[in-house]
């Protein structure tokens, strides 16, 4: 049942809307916020208003999320013209010079923002540099670096629903530093860009210029030529591969490059192949949700596939699957990434490996054994690709790996996807698979098991009141082993780590959607050489570590 608002609350929510109207610059938005005042005092309608001016849309390390919708809460013009003002003020103060390049995605009102931020960098004297269609957050990110662009802006959402649309800042080389070129913002940016942006006072006094100039297509093309050579030529390219875009802009690249590198045009799920912001086939298309790889892996039964990858819409992630006797099955992010980072280093590749937080400690243990540095940082691309100067791949287990970092500082699907198919055409020629490889690392290492908890809330607060509850009553046991190490890295981060001597429990809200995340790990010996048993042994007791973390969190 909806709430009825009081008199007072209600006058005060029209006054707001009346003036966000008046300066709202998008006709759509301002007839869509007059249909819900005309609606008043409909309770559905006051609270669909009260929603709508709960707050701004926060402008985070992440960017800018949020639902498609008039008013301060959502994604639309106004509130882009404001951001892009922002951003702008922030780089003149900082006397930095060079274009701003700016990428969009073929979500609803990816094109029009961007040519929206393209007006206001024109409007201000800096030069405004297009893509030229719809295309992956990575070529973007490599834009940046290319075109020694001063700062880059990506419209995209990522794997959000269809109802939602997102901003992404990148810096260049002159304010992002060594570590940080062509990297995404960390703070203290986002915070000053945002204080830029509640400088914005009137839209209409924000100058707007040209929409830029639009580039050709030579930036693509030397994406594209890069990312097909992070393949050896003269490996094996004996592979068939099944894919799909998950209705994104990814699949013309992808393709391109694999063809280019030299395998066979992998089978495309048709229904999936063409962007479509409504994205029909699937809820929610991010590759990690339950039923999004349905169709994908229809195909490769079908086709007789060795590999299955998919793209989530921005081509900034991949997910990998596998034949088994069982039937196909989806790796998890930690098996892929470790997969990457074992086949780098049987390369050859040194330099530091980095991961998060969240992602299996795996990784650690195999650098160790390899002598080769190793970098864990906090959850998200923009802190680990600032692990060091001397990177050489990083991933996190959201399905993001950056194995080219000279080219994309950032997670990139493309590239990741294309070395999977290197190792798992090296693999097939001597009559092995990805499977097999897993088996061997877990004999040497020993079983890493991960999983993870995810709950979707529609109250915020139901994080905030899970989170209180387990930092201020850890278990003290979990797996019947002590809890010997709670970590809170409050207030850097929102996140809590509670260690056993065989478990590992991370916990934390997602960054880009309402979830709260426990991320889970057990290890496991292998005994008498019985993997199978050691495996087993691991699936039994991460189903009891993911009871005994709801039951910590209050979601049991």
């Amino acid at each position: 049942m909806t709430a009825t608002l009081d008199e007072a609350t209600l006058d005060d929510l029209r006054a707001r809307a009346e003036a966000w109207l008046a300066d709202d610059p998008e006709p759509d938005t301002r007839a869509e916020l007059r249909r819900v005042l005309d609606r008043l005092p409909d309770p559905a309608a006051a609270a669909d208003l009260a929603d709508r001016f709960s707050r701004h849309l926060t402008f985070g390390t992440a960017g800018l999320r949020g639902p498609l919708r008039a008013g301060p809460n959502g994604m639309n013009r106004a509130v882009v013209r404001a951001a892009a003002a922002g951003l702008l003020t922030w780089l003149a103060a900082r006397n930095a010079p060079g274009p701003l390049v700016i990428g969009y995605d073929a979500r609803r009102g990816s094109y029009d923002f961007a040519v929206e931020t393209a007006r206001v960098a024109t409007g201000t004297g800096r030069p405004a540099l297009l893509l030229p269609r719809p295309l992956p957050t990575p070529v973007l990110a490599h834009a940046v670096l290319a075109l020694d662009a001063v700062a880059g802006v990506m419209v995209t959402a990522s794997h959000n629903p269809a109802q939602d649309n997102g901003y992404k800042v990148y810096l260049g080389t002159r304010l992002g530093g060594r570590l940080g070129a062509g990297a995404q913002i960390v703070p203290p940016v986002d915070a000053e860009i945002e204080e830029a942006i509640r400088g914005v006072r009137r839209l209409a006094d924000v100058p707007l210029g040209d929409p830029g100039e639009v580039l050709s297509d030579d930036v693509v093309a030397s994406y594209v030529a890069q990312a097909a050579a992070v393949v050896d030529p003269a490996g094996p390219k004996e592979l068939t591969v099944a894919y799909t875009p998950l209705h994104g802009v990814g699949a013309p690249l992808f393709v391109e490059a694999l063809t280019r590198a030299g395998f066979a045009a992998p089978a495309v799920v048709a229904e999936q192949a063409e962007p479509d912001p409504d994205f029909p086939t699937v809820p929610f298309p991010n590759p990690e949700e339950a039923g999004a790889m349905d169709r994908l892996l229809a195909l490769a039964q079908a086709t007789g596939a060795d590999l299955a990858i998919a793209n989530d819409p921005d081509a900034d992630r991949c997910a990998v699957a596998i034949p088994t006797p069982d039937g196909w099955r989806a790796l998890r992010g930690d098996e892929v990434g470790v997969l990457l980072a074992d086949h780098m280093m049987r390369q050859g590749m040194t330099g530091t490996y980095a991961t998060t937080v969240v992602s299996s400690s795996l990784l650690r243990a195999m650098c160790a054994a390899r002598g080769l540095p190793y970098a864990e940082t906090l959850t998200g691309f923009k802190w680990i690709v600032r692990a060091a100067e001397d990177l050489v791949f990083g991933y996190e287990e959201a399905l993001g790996y950056c194995v080219a970092p000279d080219l994309v500082r950032d997670k990139d699907g493309i590239t990741a996807a294309l070395l999977v198919c290197e190792l798992a055409a090296g693999l097939n020629a001597e009559g092995r698979t990805l499977a097999d490889r897993l088996d061997e690392i877990a004999a040497e290492f020993g079983v890493y098991h991960t999983e993870q908890v995810s709950v979707r809330v529609d109250d915020l607060s139901q994080i905030t009141a899970a989170m209180t509850r387990i930092r201020q009553q850890p278990p003290d046991r979990l797996l019947d082993q002590p809890v010997t190490d709670v970590e809170d890295r409050a207030p850097e981060a929102d996140v809590l780590i509670l260690r056993t001597d065989r478990a590992r429990v991370v916990v934390r809200p997602s960054g880009t959607e309402p979830k709260l995340k426990a991320y889970l790990e057990v290890t496991e010996p292998v005994r008498d050489a019985d993997l199978a048993a050691a495996r087993e042994r691991a699936a039994a007791a991460i189903q009891t570590l993911r009871a005994e973390t709801a039951a910590a969190l209050g979601i049991g």
